[in-house]
């Protein structure tokens, strides 16, 4: 498994401070993305286990409390599930009370269509705080956007989502409740 990076802390990935991780490989190859260094899933680093190990003491770091963000690179695509789930199954046992934020460009409702015949995303997405979905479309591109880079992505809030069986689509303000 690969992984594009990792920045310790990150103020430009969710609310507060975040540990955010950037997956490696991409199916989408959206015009004007902002990492297209990720697209290739032969490139980036070797995940190891001082990897998994190095994310875990980077969310503890100084007592300070951080969130974690997992972007891309596309980390819902099939080849980088199984290392989402491992990462968020881990912090999830060490920092119960975590929030994570995870970016996608599948849509939501794509992803629900699949989590019947994969535990793995049906487990990620019962246990993340927040879902940015959609793909970067640059021609929609709004920089005054929170957390997203398009009009057209949303911010979903997992829990509601899951709860009503529908899009919980949320603003700014209700991320930092």
């Amino acid at each position: 498994m690969r992984y594009a990076g990792i920045i310790k802390n990150d103020i430009a990935s969710g609310p507060g401070i975040c540990v955010s991780f950037f997956t490696q490989g991409c199916p989408f190859h959206c015009k004007g993305c902002h990492n297209p260094e990720t697209w290739d899933y032969d490139g980036g680093y070797r995940f190891t286990y001082k990897t998994m190990e190095s994310i875990i003491e980077a969310l503890r770091n100084n007592g300070i409390k951080r969130n974690l963000s997992i972007v891309g690179g596309e980390p819902l695509c099939d080849n980088n599930i199984p290392l989402v789930y491992a990462i968020i199954k881990r912090v999830k046992k060490e920092i119960p009370d975590i929030k994570i934020n995870v970016w996608t460009g599948f849509t939501y409702e794509s992803l629900k269509n699949h989590i019947d015949n994969n535990n793995k995303l049906k487990y990620i997405l019962n246990n993340i705080d927040y879902l940015i979905d959609g793909r970067y479309i640059e021609e929609l591109r709004d920089i005054t956007l929170y957390m997203r880079g398009s009009s057209n992505q949303r911010i979903l809030d997992m829990k509601e989502t899951l709860k009503n069986n529908e899009p919980c689509i949320i603003d700014y303000g209700e991320v930092y409740k």
